[in-house]
Parts: structure tokens; sequence; C-alpha cells
């Protein structure tokens, strides 16, 4: 337990040790299936205090967390019996409208971001849910439902701030420490505690969005997937094949029989959108039609916890035909999930229009991103069966395509961080590792050590 005088460190922020009423709150993150309890969690107020706790850590030899949205499937926001660094209080928003920049608290998330540049028809491209905090979704790259419009999230990165373990304070851009730079965008929080960051804003108002459900049998998931990929790059859709939850707008005698629930907005002309959405709409007799023109930020509604556990698995893949497609619901059916699926995301647009060299997320020229996933309750199953599930389903689905989303990786073990990373890419974060971090301070991640 922490005494008084560990305590007396000058923070501004709010500290909370298990005493205090408010921290079992503070410590729960969205990893459902982990129990961790950090001896100390800061609220931070600002870089002096991430720079205090740092130093706290070092000296100590404490294990360092840092807290953003607390959406990192390995649990990596929280730390059992060491420090946390909670972000939540930096949510800054410095707008600049003319030039169409911003600059934000790493504390704020996808939604609220979203939100407040909605009020200027504007956004940057996040992912597809609102509770996630930016600064974890922009290290690890950003894949969301303007991807293929206006490319991953660090494609509008312009500069961020970062307190790195040596406690400095460090304004980094494509000029000022470019080799840094280029690590935060795709190597996730390896290099310090990114305070702000500053984002190039696209004009994004009015957009065709929404929810869109199709009976699933193979065919119709191929149909899909093609008509993804030929779409307009204007158009990003997330698709899950599933079996139909219960939702209201899915009518009752469809529920658990095998759907392809889909994200999709199109950002642009709601005419020429329109004329995009056709070819889907005609690929079977829908379950579901919501997609309509609304404001963006509508794609970042309030959600509802579920308190059930997750788990999955991200791979590249060449393509998703018939044959994968039916491997895909022949397994869905067998899973003893509470919701088992295959979250199909096809690629390409911006995104692959950059180079791979040019940020430290490397994998722009796979077409397709797939992630098997399982939720379950904790409580009356276990862990292991559906991760077994998952592990088989990627493996059947594995077509050679190499490479791993960062973002999306749980505690999966050292040969997947590096699956993440082509080597050359490896090499080079491990030389920026060891300029920044050459002690491994911050080791609470999907972890390269310093070379």
């Amino acid at each position: 337990m922490l005494s008084a005088c560990q305590l007396d460190l000058g923070f501004q922020g709010r500290t909370l040790t298990p005493e205090d009423p408010t921290y079992e709150e503070a410590r729960t993150v969205f990893a459902a299936h982990l129990d961790r309890r950090p001896a100390l969690i800061v609220r931070v107020a600002g870089p002096a205090d991430v720079a205090r706790v740092i130093a706290h850590a070092s000296r100590t030899g404490a294990e360092l967390a840092i807290l953003g949205g607390g959406h990192s499937p390995a649990g990596h926001g929280i730390s059992d019996g060491g420090f946390v660094i909670d972000l939540s209080a930096l949510r800054s928003f410095e707008l600049d409208v003319a030039e169409r920049t911003v600059w934000a608290g790493a504390g704020l998330t996808a939604g609220a971001f979203t939100r407040a540049a909605g009020e200027h028809g504007l956004a940057t491209a996040f992912g597809d849910t609102g509770s996630v905090g930016i600064g974890g979704i922009t290290l690890a790259g950003g894949i969301g439902f303007l991807v293929r419009k206006h490319g991953l999230t660090i494609d509008s990165l312009l500069a961020a701030e970062i307190v790195t373990a040596d406690g400095r304070l460090r304004r980094v851009d494509a000029q000022t420490e470019p080799e840094l730079f280029w690590a935060l965008r795709g190597g996730g929080g390896n290099f310090g505690v990114v305070t702000r960051l500053k984002y190039r804003l696209h004009p994004v108002d009015m957009v065709l969005g929404g929810l869109l459900v199709l009976p699933a049998t193979p065919d119709v998931v191929a149909a899909f997937v093609a008509a993804a990929e030929a779409a307009p790059e204007e158009l990003s859709t997330i698709a899950n094949v599933m079996l139909a939850p219960r939702l209201p707008f899915v009518p009752e005698t469809r529920h658990g029989s095998p759907v392809v629930l889909a994200r999709m907005v199109y950002a642009g002309d709601l005419e020429a959108g329109r004329q995009a959405i056709a070819p889907f709409r005609a690929v079977a007799e829908t379950v579901a039609d919501l997609v309509r023109p609304i404001k963006y930020p509508e794609m970042y509604p309030d959600e509802q916890g579920s308190g059930s556990a997750a788990i999955s698995r991200t791979t590249f893949l060449r393509r998703v035909g018939t044959r994968e497609a039916e491997t895909m619901l022949e397994r869905i059916s067998e899973s003893s999930a509470t919701l088992a699926s295959c979250e199909i995301r096809v690629l390409g647009g911006a995104m692959a229009r950059v180079s791979t060299e040019a940020t430290a997320f490397a994998h722009r020229r796979s077409p397709l991103m797939v992630n098997v996933g399982a939720l379950y309750d904790p409580t009356t199953s276990e862990r292991s069966e559906h991760a077994a599930w998952v592990r088989g389903l990627s493996t059947e689905l594995d077509d050679g395509e190499p490479g791993a989303y960062v973002g999306f990786l749980a505690d999966e073990g050292e040969q997947r961080v590096r699956a993440a990373y082509p080597d050359a890419t490896w090499e080079r974060l491990a030389a920026v590792k060891a300029i920044y971090d050459p002690d491994n301070v911050f080791r609470l991640n999907q972890n390269i050590r310093p070379a």
C-alpha cells in the first residue's frame, strides 16, 4: 500500500488508491475478463503530471500503464500492482476552422472529437466505436468509416506532443524529430505518453450511412465483399457475418439466423451514394435497411456495456469468396459463444496510396482485414474454449497474406506482435525505441524492445 509521503509528488490531477470510492470504476476497462488492481491511478492534468508519474515508476521499478479509452484487447490500459497514467481529463479541443486543423487532448474519445468537429461539418478518420480514445487508435493506425476516402487516422496526423521516458515534453512532426513521428504512426505506445495530437480535418457533413442487414449465404457474403471492392472510394463498409442478434429492427423470425450486418458510410454526394449502395441492396432481399442521409457523428452512437468478455484474432486476407464465406458460416454455427462473428473490412483507396515506408503501419497494400471474434459470459464459460474456436477459424481463413493489426491484438505473444511489422519496420522501430526508451519503461503494450 502506498503511504502518504509516496503520494506527495506534487500532482495537479487527481490520485486514486484502492481506498478511493471511485477506484473500482477507474480501474475498469473493456477487457472484461481481466481483474487488475493498480496501486495508484493518476488522472493527470497535463504533461508535468505525466513526467512525475514516469519518474516515480522509474525510481521504484513499478509497471506503468497508459489509460486512454480503455479499449486495448489485452487490457494494457491497466496494471496489476503498478501505476496508471489516466489521460481522461486531457480533453482540450483547439480548432482552426480556416486551416481545417485541430489540436486535441489525448483524453478525448473518437465520439466526442467527431461531435465537436461535426459542428463545423468537418471530421478526421477514426475507427468505428465512439468510446475509443483518440490516442490509442491513432498510435495503432486507425481503420474506420472513412478509411477508403481519407485513409487511416495516422494519415491525418500532423504533429504530436509526447512525454518520453526521460520526462521531456517533445513536440514532434515531419520536420522535428521525424523518426519519432514516423514511429508514433503505427508503433503503438512504445515511445512515451502522447498528451496532445494535431490533426488535419476533412469536409464531412451529411453522409449516406447506417446499417444494412442481409440474409447470409456463401454467395451473399462473397457478393457483398465483391461489391465493396468495386465500390467508389467514398464508400467504406464494415460487414459482420454472424447469427442475427435480438435487435428491434431485425424481425423476430430472423433472430438466430445467419446474416450480414454491415455498417456503411458513403462520404460524398448523396445521390451518387444511393447509386453506390444499390448493388448491395440488390444482393438479396434485405432483412433491415437503415442506411439513410445522416450527419456523420450519428455513426458514433452512445454505447451500452454488455457485461460480456471478448476474444478475437485479426488477419489480413487477399480475398473472401464463396469458399471462405462457407467456412465462416459453418464455424459460426458451431460456436457456443453468446455472439460469434467474422468482421470483414474491405480496404484500399486512400489508405493504399500512401507509401508502405511512410509510417510504422506498413500493411497498406492488404486488400482485406478480417477479425474473428467471440463474445461470451465470463461467469458461465471458459475463455480457453472460445479462444480455441477463434484461433481455429482464423487459421482456416489464413491465405498467406502477411501481417496483423496492432490495434486489435490481444495478449497473443511476441510472434503476433512481430507479425504486425515487416522485418525492416521492426528493426527501425527498435532503433527508435533504443533512443527514446532504452530501459523499456513503456513495456505494458504490444512491446517492441529497444535494439
